[in-house]
């Protein structure tokens, strides 16, 4: 341990510890832009600067180690000014369009700008010429808010993709893509985690409100909602609830409240995404086929996977994700079953998650002939859309879904959770396999938020192998070993985001304070397997409707028809178009 002193408060850390670390031991805060625990740590931004009795200069906190008998200031006159002028300098060449800015009120830079009381034009001058980068389905990048900290290039570099970088120099630094090329033309895997840790508004999601307030107010629609697992675990925060808080019942309300002709949830198209994988998983493996069979229900990953490891493709499920069943069986079994043109139904999806704007947008999503989604908002979008509308979330009574769609099993809720695909597929694969009921059905050996985790199961007098990996860099090393061959597993869950889509690039963005103190995936989590714990039915395949659907519309699972409408088909793509 080494012992200093912070503001002549005595405080003891571990060595190696920076100044950082120890203030918060101490309980004192530093501010900072630029550090990201665990990803960035390059003491660029230097709001973290403090004195150190017999430095020379100040010094920033984030980076610089603590030694036997430091004594540090954190809170002097010096410190203070040094901040304020780091500030206003920034504030500079900033687009301080603040009050039409997507991060207005939940922006970093606002906040300290407020608290050291700026002058926002006291170094008014020359700004850096930017263009905004509209190239994408999901995402826009506004480089006139961009005070170059670099936490998105190391969120990028944190998932192994590595698009853009700060390119130029000096005053002319801008975050961009290689060779001037913009974000299209990048293998850019649309996770959407650059704009979660972005401390201002120069990075948000390509917005579809306005579309669906168009369908919504168009008489010949017929407007269909549905949310996804994690949504439920993250929007409360928008309307601040505690990180972790469970809001189902109210969102409901809201979601009818809006006008939606009916609220549905994707935890329904999740027990049919497990009827489909389980049985894939079974056939591959008792018919010799190539194995392991790989998740297809995040985007991120199955876009990662063309641009990077092609020849993993007739490993990865052909099953179309959750997002996409729901509104292909929309758009086919529910307009069939209620008399409906599927050219009249709209169908918006509610997701944790950017890249599911470009999901719907691909090739083989259009099982009716129209596109199985209309519109995809992330959970900040709709959060958005309900204050737009006056609706006071916080004393809605709670609601309850429509049917038959609106109906899901505890397997189909933990999808939204890294491990949940895995043990939601198990507790109907086994049984499937052995023909018998299962009496544990937590399958806890593939939850929590590590990074990989790994488990076998003895089934039916074999052992199936399980690997879990959420994050692209795990989803890497995972990749790696099974293209070279040094992998037994049967069966493989990947999600793009790191502890999955409780923390997809869709979700209320917490300040870097926020995501260092509180381990706000596990406490996301936390309520969907709460929820999950208290259903009655916690298997996909006992799922009634799921049951009626298999019987009276397409046959069996991995049927034919199944097929056509619940299977898709991937490409490879070029690194750089």
């Amino acid at each position: 341990m080494v012992n200093l002193k912070i503001n002549g408060i005595d405080v003891s850390v571990p060595e190696g510890s920076t100044i950082l670390e120890a203030a918060r031991a101490a309980g004192i805060r530093i501010p900072t832009l630029c550090y990201m625990k665990e990803i960035n740590a390059i003491g660029a931004c230097r709001i973290c600067m403090v004195e150190v009795k017999g430095a020379r200069s100040m010094v920033a906190a984030c980076v610089y180690p603590v030694a036997e008998g430091m004594e540090v200031t954190t809170d002097s006159d010096k410190v203070i000014a040094a901040r304020k002028t780091t500030l206003e300098l920034i504030l500079s060449d900033h687009n301080r369009s603040c009050l039409s800015c997507s991060r207005n009120l939940n922006c970093e830079l606002q906040a300290l700008s407020k608290e050291y009381g700026c002058d926002a034009t006291r170094f008014s001058g020359a700004v850096t010429e930017t263009e905004k980068d509209l190239s994408t389905d999901y995402l826009v990048r506004d480089n006139s808010k961009c005070i170059l900290c670099r936490r998105c290039v190391a969120a990028c570099k944190a998932q192994e993709v590595s698009v853009i970088g700060a390119v130029n120099r000096g005053f002319s630094t801008q975050i961009a893509c290689a060779f001037g090329e913009d974000l299209a033309h990048s293998p850019c895997v649309a996770c959407g985690q650059c704009i979660n840790v972005c401390p201002t508004g120069a990075l948000h999601e390509k917005e579809e409100i306005d579309d669906v307030k168009a369908a919504l107010a168009d008489p010949e629609k017929v407007v269909i909602v549905a949310c996804a697992p994690a949504v439920r675990a993250g929007i409360g925060e928008e309307f601040g609830y505690p990180v972790g808080t469970n809001v189902e019942g109210k969102l409901v309300t809201a979601l009818k409240r809006l006008g939606f002709d009916k609220v549905f949830d994707v935890n329904f198209a999740a027990d049919m995404t497990i009827m489909e994988e389980a049985t894939e998983l079974i056939e591959r493996i008792e018919e010799g086929g190539k194995l392991p069979l790989i998740t297809s229900c995040s985007p991120g990953w199955i876009r990662y996977m063309e641009f990077y490891y092609p020849e993993l493709i007739g490993n990865v499920s052909s099953c179309k994700s959750p997002q996409q069943m729901f509104g292909a069986l929309v758009k086919t079994y529910y307009a069939e079953k209620n008399d409906i043109d599927p050219k009249n139904i709209f169908v918006v999806s509610i997701m944790p998650c950017v890249a599911k704007k470009f999901e719907k947008t691909r090739d083989y999503e259009n099982a009716s002939g129209y596109p199985d989604i209309d519109a995809s908002l992330t959970t900040r979008e709709l959060a958005k859309l309900i204050k737009e509308k006056g609706i006071m979330f916080n004393l809605l009574p709670d609601g309850q879904m429509d049917n038959p769609m609106g109906e899901f099993s505890g397997a189909g809720v933990i999808f939204g959770a890294t491990g949940g695909v895995m043990e939601a597929a198990l507790r109907t694969a086994v049984e499937k396999i052995t023909g018998e009921t299962i009496g544990k059905l937590d399958f806890t050996e593939v939850r929590g938020t590590a990074g990989i985790k790994e488990a076998c199961y003895a089934v039916g007098g074999m052992n199936v192998k399980v690997a879990v990996a959420s994050g692209l860099s795990n989803a890497k090393e995972l990749c790696e070993k099974i293209k070279k061959g040094e992998a037994d597993y049967q069966f493989v869950e990947i999600m793009c985001c790191p502890g999955g889509c409780v923390n997809g690039g869709g979700q209320p963005i917490l300040d870097t304070y926020t995501r260092r103190e509180v381990d706000y995936k596990a406490l996301r989590a936390k309520a969907l397997y709460d929820e999950d714990q208290a259903k009655t039915i916690r298997k996909s395949h006992e799922n009634p409707v799921v049951k009626d659907i298999y019987e009276h519309y397409l046959g069996k699972p991995g049927s034919h028809k199944a097929h056509e409408i619940l299977h898709t088909k991937y490409v490879k793509r070029k690194k750089y178009e």
